[in-house]
């Protein structure tokens, strides 16, 4: 299968304005080994700078520093960081892509697509999830809380970073957001897998009684 096609873009600068520096970029292919399962080289270098867009635009020195929790405040885990859900979800993602490209041939599914925008999903994060930004948040009635969710932050990111608007709509589409669109054949594995995610940590225990949603509670 012929694998993405995209071009280069100048890195940028993080909103904030901290540096985008090769050290930036190191921990992001440090905390997200799963981004040399990217076959195509450009579309690889390109998770890597939005990823560490991502991380110079907020407070965060490393990804391994963000909570594991759905939301702040909802599906909390009982441990780990929020490198656990990307990884995982990435991980299982590639197996269900990789089960219906063999099993399916007539499916058209892009399996750089679904690597790079499991790895992306959430990749708005940082921003919805910055101590900064929530203190910034609460305190004024202007902003809302947060001023914007992950899934639309994540395209700003995708879209400046130069990353097709296929893994933009990943990240746009795979929350409840995606209920207003028709989520791409990607899209729809990693919103299958990102789901499952906390149906099973949920199920093992693993989050914090207090923080799941009345609809997902288990008798």
């Amino acid at each position: 299968m012929e694998q993405t096609k995209t071009t280069t873009a100048t890195p940028p600068l993080a909103k904030q304005g901290r540096p985008i520096t090769d050290e930036i970029r190191d921990i992001v292919r440090r905390d997200l080994p799963e981004i040399a399962e990217i076959r195509n080289d450009d579309l690889r270098a390109k998770v890597v700078e939005a990823w560490a867009f991502a991380l110079a635009g907020s407070s965060y020195n490393s990804l391994v520093e963000m909570p594991a929790c759905g939301v702040p405040g909802i599906f909390e885990a009982i441990s780990g960081n929020q490198t656990d859900h990307f990884r995982t979800v990435t991980r299982q993602a590639i197996l269900v892509a990789d089960d219906f490209i063999r099993n399916f041939p007539q499916l058209d599914i892009d399996r750089d697509l679904v690597v790079a925008g499991a790895l992306c999903h959430d990749i708005g994060k940082p921003w919805e999830f910055d101590p900064v930004n929530r203190e910034r948040w609460a305190s004024s009635p202007h902003t809302g809380r947060p001023a914007l969710r992950h899934p639309a932050y994540g395209v700003y990111i995708c879209l400046t970073v130069g990353l097709p608007e296929e893994v933009a709509h990943v990240a746009a589409a795979h929350s409840a957001e995606g209920n207003m669109v028709a989520r791409s054949i990607e899209n729809c594995i990693i919103h299958a897998v990102d789901e499952a995610y906390w149906q099973v940590m949920t199920a093992g225990n693993q989050v914090k009684p207090e923080t799941i949603p009345a609809a997902f509670r288990r008798p």
